[in-house]
């Protein structure tokens, strides 16, 4: 791509998540929005003002007469979850690079058609997975990955918000729409970061689950074990008081690293538990930005479609164990 032309990014899907996007694209003197999908009117409308959008950046009802009329170079793809599989297939088809919100799609069977697809066509997907880039979940996987305190033989996680009551009447508690519940939505989050700084591959889960009225789940609770004999206990809880609220803990051989609600403790054999501090962590980066710097071949794929692979994996078995009651062995 010659250095002097604009990235043209089209939208799928203009809510408020999208719009997030939106301020960000619309900020880098290197990109350009060239158009909008919705079938809300509304939303496009409001995309548009928060974007500092003219009228000129076209609208539609339907994403594929816009990937057919407006030609973009790139598409960011948030909208309800099972619709992502269909969006990205026909975008990559298109000749678009993709930049998708999580869950990347809410099969494996879909994730392995969807890789087939990036290999045939050459282009790029991108997971809107932003811990990739943030300082506080770069330092744990560096440490981790480093093997500074030795192997990982414990990991306990625990994410809450008060999903059940927030989310109902919502596409998210749907389930044509959300291919499950909070495990699939903010869980998707938590189980690809812990992926991610373990880079270990589950090979067995039992899972329990709670629905109450509800078409999908609203409360999880994961035992995992590692390729390489970690152990994982991970409570997703979605009927809670107040705000979402996420903590960790990894403990190696020789240190343990604390995550609280986004703030870095550890403690080795040679300290006592104390807070990282900002001089040692690393820079980090922002997705959007990152995206772009994909496309132009300045940058490497820090949330690639292997990412979205392993995390679909361990929820459909953690869905199967649930529904049967008995371990099941994680697709690899």
């Amino acid at each position: 791509m010659s250095k002097d032309k604009k990235i043209r990014i089209a939208f799928i899907g203009c809510g408020g998540n999208a719009r997030g996007h939106g301020r960000r694209v619309s900020d880098q003197p290197d990109a350009e929005i060239v158009g909008l999908n919705d079938v809300n009117k509304d939303a496009i409308k409001r995309f548009r003002e928060d974007a500092k959008l003219d009228a000129s950046v076209p609208g539609f009802s339907n994403y594929k007469e816009m990937l057919k009329e407006v030609k973009p170079d790139a598409v960011v793809i948030s909208t309800p979850h099972t619709l992502h599989f269909d969006q990205i297939m026909d975008s990559l088809d298109a000749g678009c690079h993709v930049h998708t919100e999580k869950p990347m799609v809410c099969t494996v069977e879909h994730a392995l058609k969807v890789a087939e697809k990036v290999k045939e066509t050459g282009k790029h997907l991108m997971i809107s997975y932003q811990r990739h880039f943030q300082p506080a979940y770069m330092y744990c996987r560096e440490v981790v990955q480093s093997g500074k305190y030795g192997k990982v033989n414990f990991v306990t996680a625990h994410q809450c918000q008060n999903w059940y009551k927030s989310q109902q009447g919502k596409w998210r508690q749907v389930m044509s729409l959300s291919g499950g519940g909070q495990l699939n939505d903010s869980g998707s989050h938590l189980l690809d970061i812990l992926l991610w700084i373990l880079e270990a591959t589950p090979k067995e889960v039992y899972a329990m689950m709670e629905y109450y009225d509800a078409e999908v789940d609203i409360l999880s609770a994961l035992t995992i074990k590692f390729d390489n004999e970690a152990l994982c206990n991970i409570s997703v809880v979605g009927h809670a008081v107040g705000g979402m609220h996420e903590d960790f803990t990894i403990w190696m051989e020789e240190g343990t690293l604390f995550v609280r609600d986004g703030k870095i403790y550890i403690e080795t054999k040679d300290e006592r538990m104390r807070p990282v501090t900002a001089d040692e962590l690393p820079e980090g980066g922002e997705k959007d930005r990152a995206f772009l710097d994909l496309i132009q071949g300045k940058g490497e794929n820090k949330v690639d479609i292997s990412n979205g692979i392993r995390v679909i994996q361990l929820s459909e078995a953690a869905w199967k164990s649930a529904d049967t009651g008995k371990p099941v062995k994680v697709e690899s």
